[in-house]
């Protein structure tokens, strides 16, 4: 059983979703927390991992390390994307088997369903169709990273669970204008008009695409709610309902970054638009007591005003 005393390991701390998930343990009174930087801990060195599990000896794990990207920086960079995310999930995951820790959490994504999926997408709609092209590597990591945890559920009943959120953004994101997400990306745009750096705000393909988003402390809530919680599915989608267009996401943002000027909104035609839409169905999150708390204008808000103080 968890509780305050139990030692807890962060991995990815310095990410988006990891340092979320710190900020959040630390916040609910957990003291042994445990943690490595990347100069610290090579997490795709099979021998250091399990040597660092072994001497840690954590009772949980969360398994927010991973190689993350935009997609433009997934279709050009496939072979470290997969080479890269199968390697750090495999040595934790297995690491965590060897060690006998029976609860960790794999943190996955939205992408690993197909393309073309039924909306909203239900976790049965796994590997029911084509993946969107422009990340299928990372996709097919992530998607083993799951295939994983259920067999060593069904082989060692162990009790890995695999939280699957849609786009996350948040406090600690990443802006970087050729590796960073939409939503990011959309928010360093604005702040560029707002310098006068920028007239229009340019969106990649049509602006049509449909996307669910959820705020990262959300997802950190969701993850220590799930990190307590007895659970007879391996995985759970993680999401807030309600999705949007991307052009709608820019007016959104336009709104609250520039609210007294008057921006164009432009489309880049050649660029792709993705996946056309990817609506999480939550239905079994909810059914085990979970829901999102943020609205998503304060959300952004929230996060334009840490991408202030970073920036």
């Amino acid at each position: 059983m968890i509780n305050l005393n139990s030692k807890i390991y962060v991995s990815g701390h310095t990410g988006l979703v990891g340092s979320a998930i710190l900020r959040r343990l630390k916040k609910d009174g957990y003291k042994k927390l445990i943690f490595a930087k990347r100069s610290e801990l090579d997490l795709t060195n099979q021998k250091k991992v399990l040597k660092f599990i072994k001497k840690k000896k954590p009772d949980f794990i969360f398994i927010a390390a991973a190689k993350v990207g935009g997609i433009l920086d997934n279709d050009n960079d496939k072979a470290k994307f997969i080479y890269e995310n199968l390697v750090i999930q495999t040595n934790l995951i297995h690491s965590a088997f060897i060690c006998g820790i029976k609860n960790l959490i794999f943190l996955g994504s939205s992408c690993v369903y197909p393309r073309l999926s039924k909306q909203p997408i239900k976790e049965d709609y796994l590997l029911e169709g084509k993946l969107e092209k422009t990340n299928d590597a990372y996709a097919v990591a992530k998607i083993a990273g799951i295939k994983m945890c259920e067999s060593y559920n069904f082989q060692y009943k162990t009790n890995y669970k695999c939280l699957m959120p849609t786009n996350t953004f948040g406090p600690n994101d990443n802006y970087n204008k050729f590796t960073s997400h939409f939503l990011p990306a959309l928010i360093r745009k604005a702040h560029q008009i707002k310098l006068n750096k920028q007239k229009n705000l340019v969106l990649w393909g049509d602006g049509c695409a449909r996307r669910e988003v959820i705020y990262v402390d959300d997802l950190a809530d969701a993850c220590v709610f799930f990190m307590k919680k007895k659970t007879k599915c391996t995985l759970i989608n993680i999401g807030t309902g309600r999705d949007y267009r991307i052009r709608e996401y820019a007016k959104i943002i336009l709104k609250i970054i520039v609210p007294n000027k008057i921006v164009k909104i432009k489309y880049d035609r050649s660029k792709p638009n993705g996946t056309p839409r990817k609506l999480l169905d939550i239905s079994l999150a909810r059914k085990y007591g979970w829901k999102s708390r943020y609205k998503l204008s304060d959300a952004i808000k929230k996060t334009y005003l840490s991408y202030l103080k970073d920036n």
